[in-house]
């Protein structure tokens, strides 16, 4: 009997883990419930809170409870072994799957792990000691089963419980987070010397960070925050593992969902350079209006000192037409393309093609125009590219070094980055979609000689707009492929909706809910045309449809 109740307890149990290690996915991915992310995501997505398994596993495991003295138990223990075990067998299958972005192990989730352990053996206990008073003054061990049936509940209510220790250890993690920030804070002030330079925008921040970084690499020690690591968290990790004594100049990319998060890195690093990205609508459903980003990004120039220098694009209207609260702001650089007159590093004459970009630039008070030549494809490159020159030319490189370094920059994985595969050409966009990104997605699509093929999931994060833009999205792809592969069914109707606005053929579109399936479609394709294929958005594992 004994043997029954504990292989029970520990099947329940690892099922109740299996759970936990989703939720602490989802938690993490939503930045830890910053501005009640992960709540609104448990709301949206509540059927996968209570499953059919879940249900059944209830059933089964109180039915084994009560039968625990007799015979029949051991047909329901089967039951709970088949049922879980296909469980496990889903998980193991899951894990082969390449998350966009796995679940990371830091001392956080750790520290989280370990409360909701504590948790389930609280709640087995608290099963012992209830019996214990209400029913019988001898604890024998059939009465485990009381724990058991409470160990299956929390496993079907498992995201709160994940909730509930994330708010058991806030406390926790208020005192080393304060630890962490003036350890930080200590170390920045100690360098007088660092020139640190902040990067902000809807979307181009990663490109552009790594465009400078490379860029002042040609005279200055450089240590940019990795991959996308721009929130307040990252900054301070990236100061407190990765700066060093010898550096020159960090650069910190600054991410933000919500107006005065921008102002509240730079409390954390103090920039005195900053460049601003195209400000779009990225985020518009966490910032509430457009108004709110606008002001959102550029509290990177307000915050710079008066002796500072400030990077904006002449083109992009929101920068263009913002009315400064800080009369006193700093030395203001514009770049442009578009616009010929009022700026500092203009670029003209861009070429794209399949090889790379092309462009001459201008800068002011040198008559003379250079060429430069970079790998990265379509314009909206070049515009992060000459923000990096204009800094880059601020801070005493010399052109000669500069073309050199434009010259060597490489295409960022994920952000329309080109790869030769054995049947097509996989034009990769997949991070960070939004409608200006997509636009220009589909502009160097357009430039490819050969079968147009896009791939994608739409955009997310656009609030009461979100639908609009997606069914502009189709519209806009209408006009550039020759076919689509809408991945997700419900995210995409809208998509859906403006490519048959269009007249776009239905039978040159496809809707699939997994992603990898796209691969296949393409490698099946036949064309005497070469297949370029678009991927444009990934969205993360939060909007996965089953």
């Amino acid at each position: 009997m004994l043997i029954r109740i504990y292989v029970t307890m520990a099947i329940v149990f690892i099922y109740s883990m299996l759970k936990t290690r989703r939720a602490l996915h989802m938690l993490q991915q939503n930045l830890y419930n910053e501005n009640n992310r992960y709540l609104k995501w448990v709301w949206k997505n509540k059927k996968e809170m209570f499953t059919n398994i879940d249900i059944y596993g209830i059933i089964f495991v109180s039915l084994f409870a009560l039968c625990v003295d007799t015979l029949i138990s051991y047909y329901f223990l089967a039951l709970i072994i088949i049922l879980y075990g296909y469980c496990l067998l889903k998980e193991k299958k899951k894990k082969k799957e390449k998350n966009k972005k796995p679940l990371v192990y830091t001392a956080r989730i750790k520290r989280l792990i370990a409360t909701l352990i504590l948790l389930h053996l609280i709640v087995c206990a608290l099963g012992i000691t209830v019996q214990f008073i209400l029913v019988d003054t001898k604890i024998d061990f059939p009465r485990l089963c009381d724990s058991i049936i409470l160990l299956s509940v929390m496993s079907v209510l498992n995201y709160y419980v994940v909730y509930i220790a994330y708010l058991i250890n806030k406390p926790i993690e208020y005192f080393v987070y304060r630890h962490f920030e003036k350890k930080a804070k200590r170390k920045l002030a100690s360098m007088e010397n660092l020139k640190v330079v902040g990067i902000t925008g809807s979307y181009g921040k990663t490109s552009t960070k790594n465009f400078l970084n490379e860029i002042l690499s040609e005279k200055y020690n450089v240590l940019a925050t990795p991959k996308s690591l721009n929130t307040f968290n990252g900054l301070m990790i990236t100061v407190n593992n990765s700066l060093s004594k010898f550096d020159e100049v960090f650069i910190a990319e600054m991410g933000a969902y919500v107006k005065g998060e921008i102002n509240g890195l730079c409390k954390l690093v103090n920039p005195k350079y900053g460049i601003i990205t195209k400000i779009g609508t990225a985020h518009l459903e966490t910032f509430g209006s457009e108004e709110n980003i606008q002001s959102g990004k550029m509290e990177l120039i307000e915050y710079l000192p008066e002796d500072g220098v400030g990077v904006l694009n002449r083109d992009d209207e929101k920068q263009k037409n913002y009315k400064f609260k800080n009369k006193n702001h700093c030395k203001l650089l514009w770049v442009g393309i578009d616009t010929k007159d009022d700026v500092d590093v203009r670029a003209s004459k861009i070429k794209v093609n399949h090889e790379g970009t092309t462009f001459t630039v201008e800068f002011k008070g040198d008559k003379k125009k250079y060429e430069f030549k970079t790998r990265l494809l379509g314009k909206h490159n070049v515009y992060n590219i000459i923000s990096c020159l204009a800094l880059g030319y601020e801070l005493g490189i010399n052109v000669e070094h500069l073309q050199r370094a434009v010259g060597r920059l490489k295409p960022i994985e994920h952000r329309l980055s080109m790869k030769n595969f054995p049947k097509f050409v996989f034009i990769d966009d997949a991070y960070n979609s939004n409608p200006e990104g997509s636009k220009r997605a589909l502009e160097v699509l357009n430039m490819m000689d050969g079968y147009k093929v896009v791939v994608t999931p739409g955009m997310i994060e656009l609030g009461d707009k979100e639908e609009y833009y997606n069914k502009e999205f189709g519209k806009d792809i209408a006009e550039v492929a020759d076919h689509v592969i809408l991945v997700g069914e419900k995210q995409t109707k809208p998509i859906l909706e403006g490519l048959k606005e269009k007249g776009f053929k239905e039978s040159d579109i496809e809707i699939i809910n997994d992603v990898t399936k796209a691969y296949m479609i393409l490698n099946s394709m036949k064309t005497k045309k070469k297949i370029y294929a678009l991927f444009e958005n990934d969205l993360p594992d939060t909007y996965n449809e089953k």
